[in-house]
């Protein structure tokens, strides 16, 4: 029995479009792989990590929505997908006006932390949870931002990737310094990379210039299979295990286990 905290991972980036979701649910099902049991906390009103997964709209009896907004028990919300190790909580479009619901809430930034901390380890027995935000610096990802121990950004390889990240960092800052000390930035990863591309190629050098070890070793190629899988309901591994997108999403699990081995 797994008797240790779960490592907990916020993946945010305040800019849609940029591999947030896609990172979120391949990460996930590239862990539990691994043989760890993960669990995905879907924050994003959209949902697609949800629907990614195989959890219909429509079979959303409970959700992010009723453990932030209801405070029911964590146990509560959590559903099997068809992975293996992998399970969700997923999220329905009541979450999009969470905001709203929360701001007049004296704890509104710790609810996410306290509702995970409120379930014993004994009771959650995952190795990892991942938290997959909305693509926004709202209330909802300043919750994840205080109920993690890192934050992983998707960086899309594209123009003005870098200037997004400032916004991003002074928030991590902010957290840190008045509700969560211990929060760290996990890592930088590079998404729809495309070797070919000088561009692609000049937001790697730029990127670890500015970043250095912060930014993961792993890239992620721009890959047909990661846009088509989740039209199936299934992560890229499963969809076709062979393609430089599986692989892609592998290696990174195997970078992070190797950093907090």
């Amino acid at each position: 029995m797994y008797n240790k905290a779960p490592k907990i991972l916020a993946v945010a980036n305040q800019k849609g479009g940029v591999g947030k979701t896609t990172t979120a649910i391949n990460l996930a099902a590239s862990f539990a792989r691994s043989g760890a049991a993960v669990l995905l906390i879907d924050l994003d009103p959209q949902g697609n990590a949800s629907t990614g997964l195989g959890i219909a709209a429509t079979d959303r009896e409970k959700s992010s929505y009723d453990l932030l907004i209801d405070k029911v028990n964590l146990q509560s919300v959590i559903r099997r997908t068809e992975i293996a190790g992998l399970d969700i909580v997923p999220s329905t479009v009541d979450l999009s006006s969470a905001d709203i619901e929360l701001i007049s809430n004296e704890k509104r930034l710790s609810i996410l932390r306290d509702a995970i901390r409120l379930t014993s380890i004994k009771e959650l027995e995952y190795q990892y949870i991942l938290i997959d935000c909305p693509p926004s610096l709202n209330l909802l990802t300043l919750n994840a931002l205080v109920a993690c121990d890192g934050v992983l950004i998707p960086l899309q390889s594209e123009f003005f990737a870098l200037e997004g990240l400032s916004q991003l960092m002074l928030s991590i800052r902010e957290v840190r310094q008045t509700a969560n000390p211990d929060l760290r930035i996990e890592g930088i990863l590079l998404t729809m990379y495309d070797a070919r591309n000088n561009l692609s190629q000049q937001v790697e050098t730029d990127a670890r210039h500015n970043l250095g070890d912060l930014v993961f070793s792993t890239v992620i190629p721009r890959n047909v299979r990661l846009s088509e899988a989740p039209s199936f309901a299934m992560p890229v591994l499963d969809y076709d295990p062979k393609s430089k997108g599986a692989k892609a999403y592998l290696s990174l699990a195997e970078e992070i286990m190797a950093r907090n081995a």
